[in-house]
């Protein structure tokens, strides 16, 4: 540890308080760190206050004890905790009871134990490399455990970079809504992020970058399509009809693995005439590059989280912008949405050792399993139609006063504003200026969505139309198609056949029956709607996966077939447990929800719930012949 005296000196009073008793306690293994009169307030704001309610001279005495620990030159009483230790720690950091479950997820989380440490390496190695499909988050962190295994892989990615959805989507505005530090992985170099909440450039470097230092680019083949995948019965493996750069080819996989996500492909609603516009118009995952936004008449079609990023960053450039609203969306106020780090900040993060580790901590415990609770239906609530419950209906007043205000003076703006149904019944969405800029005199905010296009006009579903240079689908993504959109059949069937179209299903989202050595990542049931970071669910489906070869191999394992009863018991469980829950409300039209009225897409359990379940392979509920 090398740091600078004056450095650490300036920094040390920027720093997050509750942040630093933890580091002081790493160094000293002194336990008055942990008790009162250092008990930091409990403060759940999502950007939490750094002084954790200390006054000026708490804060000094806490300062002046770490920088003397820090300069001392000694190495820390306490390198990593144990569970019991650490538990104590995370109780007194956030003044909350946490539960004890959440110790040994948090101990992978924080660095204190690598991902994939307790996974045995295999001695035999596939008789052909395992094929991954998309190189974006989910791929990578898997390409990184199986080179830390030592196994044979192959990546296949239609884009020509690696990043998956940050690689596509460059609207403007386009950005994170978790924040960074628990948006990130939990191994590898620390990030410098410039802010709580990155822009989509920044992340997509980040990617980048972590393909590199994980050594998985070089497994990666670029601009290469899987339009086809058949399961070889008598064979034992995978036969994949490829197009890479233009030509097409045929590979085979003993075991294959689909990363390409749920938001991948664009969502375009059949609307009449909409071949017909003559002007620029694309989906908003498809902005063009150097588009000219500058005084023209832009229409934007939806108002989900793309559109709420779009709309402001664009609103000051553009002569006109029309929006069409289906349906008003909640959006969560984020006072500190658009801070940068500072460069005291940046420094401990940086420096001081463990500092980065409880800082990840505090961002991914407040972005994480406490909202679930408040989701879940309270039956002798008698308000059922605005909200699930007392604390749901508090969140929904909050959000109220707070768009009530943002549009003081507009009461058309907040009647189109206000939605019908219960907060977070949708994605949670952050008002990043979506309220100021619906205000400007060159914006305009219709309710109603749209029913024709024509070759110069939008015209909204109550007649009101427009006259737009560019029109932005900001419409969504086909989320039920996951993996069926590789074609792929296995013993019997097609996928997309199997799932019906839209009714996706997989036993713990990551395996079909009768898809035999075939696994997803971010499969049906594992998407996050309360709360959460993506990367988290990368990390739980890439240890489960790395885990699961390992165990054919070290077994000499050579079909792995997740059993019919193992998966309908797994959707039982799913789908009794979202009966209660708020993506069932009956005033809800939800992209979570497909046709048959079931939800498929998010989990209904906390997020240290299904890290528990992708710990360790179930041979049992799987057929090995």
């Amino acid at each position: 540890m090398q740091l600078d005296r004056q450095a650490l000196i300036d920094a040390l009073p920027h720093a997050d308080m509750r942040v630093l008793l933890m580091v002081l306690y790493h160094f000293t293994g002194d336990g008055k760190w942990l008790m009162p009169p250092y008990t930091p307030r409990r403060d759940v704001n999502l950007i939490a206050a750094e002084d954790a309610g200390f006054d000026d001279d708490m804060r000094a005495e806490i300062c002046q004890a770490a920088a003397d620990a820090l300069l001392a030159d000694t190495a820390p009483a306490l390198p990593s905790p144990d569970e019991a230790t650490l538990l104590t720690m995370m109780r007194h950091c956030l003044s909350e009871k946490v539960a004890e479950e959440y110790a040994p997820m948090m101990r992978e989380q924080m660095g204190f134990h690598a991902l994939g440490q307790d996974i045995a390496t295999a001695g035999q190695k596939p008789a052909a490399p395992i094929i991954i499909v998309g190189a974006g988050v989910a791929g990578i962190a898997l390409g990184k455990l199986l080179n830390d295994k030592g196994l044979d892989y192959i990546i296949l990615e239609k884009n020509q970079d690696v990043g998956g959805t940050w690689w596509e989507n460059t609207y403007p505005g386009a950005g994170v809504d978790t924040p960074n530090h628990a948006y990130s992985f939990s191994f590898g170099k620390i990030e410098r992020w410039s802010r709580y909440f990155a822009p989509q450039k920044e992340i997509q470097t980040y990617i980048s970058k972590k393909a590199d230092e994980f050594s998985v680019r070089p497994h990666i083949r670029f601009n290469t399509e899987v339009v086809q995948v058949d399961w070889q019965e008598s064979e034992k493996n995978w036969r994949l009809e490829i197009v890479a750069d233009g030509q097409a080819q045929t590979m085979v996989a003993p075991i294959l693995v689909s990363a390409v996500g749920q938001i991948s492909v664009p969502k375009l609603p059949p609307i009449d005439g909409l071949e017909d516009f003559q002007g620029p118009i694309f989906h908003s995952s498809h902005w063009p590059e150097a588009l000219e936004l500058k005084d023209k008449k832009v229409a934007i079609i939806g108002t989900g989280a793309s559109s709420m990023q779009i709309v402001p960053a664009i609103a000051d450039e553009v002569s006109e912008l029309t929006i069409f609203q289906r349906s008003p969306q909640w959006a969560r106020p984020i006072p500190r949405y658009h801070d940068a780090l500072s460069a005291q900040a940046q420094y401990l993060l940086e420096n001081v050792p463990f500092y980065a580790a409880w800082f990840r901590f505090t961002m991914f415990w407040r972005y994480g399993d406490g909202l679930l609770p408040f989701l879940k239906k309270d039956p002798e609530w008698p308000h059922p139609e605005r909200a699930m419950n007392r604390v749901n209906d508090r969140h929904r007043q909050e959000m109220v006063d707070y768009m009530i205000a943002k549009l003081d003076g507009r009461p058309d703006l907040i009647e189109k504003s206000m939605p019908s149904y219960p907060p977070y019944g949708k994605r949670i969405l952050l008002d990043n200026g979506w309220y100021d800029t619906i205000r400007k005199p060159n914006v305009t905010l219709y309710n109603e969505g749209v029913a024709a296009f024509s070759a110069s006009d939008v015209i909204g579903q109550k007649g009101n139309h427009c006259t737009p240079d560019i029109v932005v689908m900001a419409t969504g993504f086909e989320v039920t198609k996951m993996a069926s959109r590789l074609n792929i059949t296995g013993r019997s069937q097609r996928l997309d056949q199997v799932w019906n179209g839209d009714d996706p299903q997989a036993y713990l989202g990551i395996c079909v029956p009768d898809f035999p050595n075939f696994f997803m990542m971010a499969g049906p049931t594992t998407g996050l709607g309360h709360g959460g970071s993506g990367m988290f669910i990368a990390e739980c489906h890439a240890h489960y996966i790395a885990n699961a070869i390992s165990e054919m191999l070290a077994q000499e394992i050579d079909v792995l077939d997740a059993k019919p009863e193992a998966q309908q018991h797994y959707m039982d469980r799913y789908n009794a447990m979202h009966a209660d829950l708020i993506w069932m409300h009956p005033q809800l039209n939800t992209y979570y929800r497909n046709s048959k009225n079931r939800v498929y897409s998010v989990m209904p359990w906390r997020m240290v719930d299904y890290w528990h379940m992708t710990r360790q392979l179930d041979v049992q509920a799987f057929r090995t012949a």
